[in-house]
């Protein structure tokens, strides 16, 4: 793969989202096909690896730290606190000295001593934003992490905590049908030389062509609760892959290889993160690097899937009401 710059690091442009071996979408795969999926990204060329300690309540860590800590010196591991699982719920906390133990916590579990990128997952707003920053510097300034990220921020935010130490990389939802970064984070990052570390590239799946159904996401599936998946929206926004999917043909490649290279195109600093468990979707999502789409084919997307043609919510008001990314009125 082509690389690109993370944290004063030059990695692989695409990066592996391990969330989905542990957490979020249904029953997670076994340890061995976990195991399996982990390795084949290192054979693939992967050397970007994101997790938290919130991902299954801490076994996304373990996982990972078990599999990956052979392979240490030639991967570039990223992992973030300030949401985690308490007594098994999921709980926002900033506070330093809850950031520090987290950080401990996490370096036992990916059996490493230092994270080169730890993000704050969540902005506690209890907790001022220079506060759990400040925190963070302590980290780095301790040797335990190497550099300092934010995640679903806004632009503001971006830049108070950047006043305070360094941000190496801001982690926020960005694709062809999640605009928000547009509005005024992608130009914070770049005017401060911040990377742009894209999560759910493809929709959450939609724009890989494989939800058919939303009623049969299984029970813990996090995307019953998306308002874009529920009706009415989802039978609005499912017009749009039709069109869509002709596209990608016609461009030479598939539905999700042509939504990757769409984000690949946005921003030298933009640096995707796929997520699945499948090793033949990971080869289909990683072979995205190589494709060539034309400028008429890009505006040709732009017009098709933005803020204006999707609808509802990226996520439940109670959600929305936790994070601090920019909105639109069309896309939440």
């Amino acid at each position: 793969m082509n690389q690109r710059t993370l944290a004063n690091s030059s990695v692989a442009e695409i990066g592996l989202g391990c969330m989905n071996l542990s957490h979020a979408y249904g029953t997670p795969p076994g340890p061995a096909e976990a195991k399996a999926l982990l390795h084949a990204a290192l054979d693939l060329g992967v050397d970007h690896f994101d997790t938290a300690a919130l991902y299954g309540f801490g076994r996304n860590e373990e996982l990972v730290g078990e599999v990956l800590q052979p392979f240490r010196g030639r991967i570039f591991l990223a992992s973030k606190c300030g949401m985690t699982g308490v007594d098994g719920k999921r709980v926002i906390d900033g506070r330093p000295e809850t950031l520090k133990q987290t950080c401990h916590e996490s370096l036992r579990r990916l059996q490493t001593d230092v994270i080169d990128l730890y993000y704050l997952h969540r902005w506690d707003k209890k907790v001022p934003i220079e506060e759990s920053v400040g925190a963070l510097a302590d980290l780095v300034r301790a040797g335990h992490i190497r550099s300092i990220g934010l995640s679903e921020v806004s632009a503001a935010t971006l830049r108070k905590a950047h006043a305070v130490h360094p941000v190496a990389a801001v982690q926020s939802e960005y694709s062809l049908w999640t605009r928000n970064p547009e509005i005024g984070l992608l130009t914070a990052c770049q005017e401060l030389d911040v990377a742009l570390v894209a999560f759910s590239p493809l929709g959450r799946g939609f724009l890989a062509g494989g939800i058919p159904d939303p009623r049969d996401f299984v029970e813990k599936d996090i995307r019953r609760a998306m308002p874009r998946f529920q009706a009415p929206h989802f039978g609005k926004n499912r017009q749009l892959l039709d069109q869509f999917n002709r596209v990608a043909w016609e461009a030479g490649c598939t539905p999700a290889q042509l939504a990757i290279a769409w984000l690949l195109k946005k921003a030298p600093n933009v640096l995707p993160i796929v997520g699945t468990t499948s090793v033949e979707h990971l080869k289909e999502d990683l072979a995205a690097s190589k494709v060539r789409v034309s400028a008429e084919t890009l505006e040709t997307l732009e017009r098709l899937i933005n803020a204006d043609t999707v609808s509802g919510p990226r996520y439940a008001p109670e959600t929305l009401a936790e994070i601090d990314t920019e909105s639109t009125a069309h896309a939440g």
